[in-house]
């Protein structure tokens, strides 16, 4: 069965979404919502969308009545929970771009939606997906670590990307989108969760923004990066990063297409002198950490530590495993097993050919979530996504919690 999808959101992850579904002949896309004419033009001409495909929002196209299998839902955070009860109502099953929302209730309607009207809801944590997670969760679930006893999970979020997407960009703020835990790291939660296979109980977290703060302004740095005198010393410097994009597809399409629609030298420096992306990291309204750990207990006694850090290059995730028979470390392509009873190491080699980045397919995570998805939708079977509705959802009530206990300098028992 080759499914038919409509997508609402025609930027990054909508593509994303989209070309995968095509690329393995089990989707087509028939209809895309889209506001910004530009994107909604560029959408149709690639996908071969008639006019009566083409909506200027998803409500118009919620309007239309049922005009596919399944939707795709990559809006903003905030303009999730709207879309997806309405297309559940409508018999669309849904696939969620992550987080399913920048609030508990409205998560919650979410959940409540999907279960009412029986519909598939896959999440964009695309973590649990790449085949990386499926030989180390092999591992686990094949008794080579004994018990598990702790967990140490590092995010290296990348000194360019946070000043792309969480101080220059569009998940700068939470009153507008919400605390970075869970815009950038809610599929980190999720993923400790599915590997470590038991329920939370308490957690702790600290954190804060520590360096891109006005205070921290160099001397004599200038509103803007095109034109700034400390330009070339800054590692932030948006002009030589953007420019930088440049002559390669993958950067052009991420994270240079979030800047400019048009890769171009001319354009994009047009853009950095009048739009977000060019702003000074020190002159931002940006509120969102750069900095945040986070403590899990587990029932039985489990310990998981969680690290979400802007100051590191943008790789792969870095996790290490201790257990009563076993030590595993990976580094998100290969694997390093120690078995404590005979003292050998095994080393497994994972890489998909995707690199850790969106625009390199999240480590083959989007390719996986995309065909489980698919699957589960032609077979009319959720349980083919490994991931129910409540376990997708648990994973954003822990990092509510984390920051309930980062904001109030607590303990949150769950």
């Amino acid at each position: 069965m080759t499914v038919s999808l409509a997508v609402l959101g025609a930027g990054m992850r909508g593509f994303i979404y989209a070309r995968e579904a095509v690329r393995t002949g089990r989707g087509r896309i028939v209809a895309v919502a889209e506001p910004d004419r530009g994107r909604r033009e560029r959408f149709a001409a690639e996908f071969g969308l008639s006019p009566a495909g083409t909506f200027h929002d998803w409500a118009e196209m919620a309007a239309a009545g049922k005009v596919a299998d399944a939707v795709v839902i990559a809006t903003q955070d905030h303009l999730h929970v709207d879309p997806a009860v309405a297309f559940a109502e409508l018999g669309y099953h849904i696939l969620l771009e992550k987080p399913m929302a920048p609030v508990e209730a409205d998560a919650r309607r979410i959940v409540a939606a999907v279960q009412r009207h029986s519909v598939i809801l896959a999440v964009g944590h695309v973590l649990r997906y790449t085949p990386y997670t499926l030989a180390l969760k092999a591992v686990i679930d094949q008794g080579r670590l004994g018990d598990l006893a702790s967990v140490q999970h590092l995010e290296p979020v990348g000194w360019w990307h946070q000043a792309h997407s969480f101080v220059r960009g569009n998940w700068r703020r939470a009153d507008t989108s919400g605390p970075m835990l869970l815009t950038k790291s809610c599929h980190d939660i999720d993923w400790l969760l599915h590997v470590i296979g038991l329920r939370p109980v308490r957690v702790s977290s600290f954190g804060g923004l520590l360096h891109f703060r006005p205070e921290n302004r160099p001397a004599g740095a200038g509103e803007r990066c095109t034109g700034c005198a400390v330009e070339a010393d800054c590692p932030y410097s948006a002009t030589r990063f953007y420019l930088g994009c440049l002559g390669d597809p993958k950067t052009e399409f991420w994270p240079l297409g979030a800047v400019t629609a048009e890769p171009t030298a001319e354009a994009v420096l047009h853009a950095l002198e009048t739009g977000p992306y060019g702003r000074c990291v020190y002159d931002c309204d940006n509120d969102v950490v750069d900095q945040q750990v986070v403590s899990m207990e587990f029932e039985g006694g489990v310990t998981a530590s969680f690290t979400m850090t802007a100051f590191t290059p943008l790789e792969h995730r870095r996790t290490r495993l201790f257990g009563t028979h076993g030590y595993l470390e990976g580094d998100g392509t290969t694997l390093r097993i120690v078995d404590f009873r005979t003292g050998e190491e095994e080393l497994i080699d994972t890489r998909s050919g995707a690199g850790a980045s969106a625009a390199d397919g999240h480590g083959g995570g989007d390719a996986g979530l995309t065909a489980a998805f698919l699957d589960a939708v032609a077979a009319g079977d959720q349980t083919l996504l490994g991931c129910d509705p409540h376990e997708a959802l648990a994973g954003h009530l822990l990092v509510w919690a984390a920051e309930r206990a980062r904001e109030t300098g607590t303990v949150q028992t769950l």
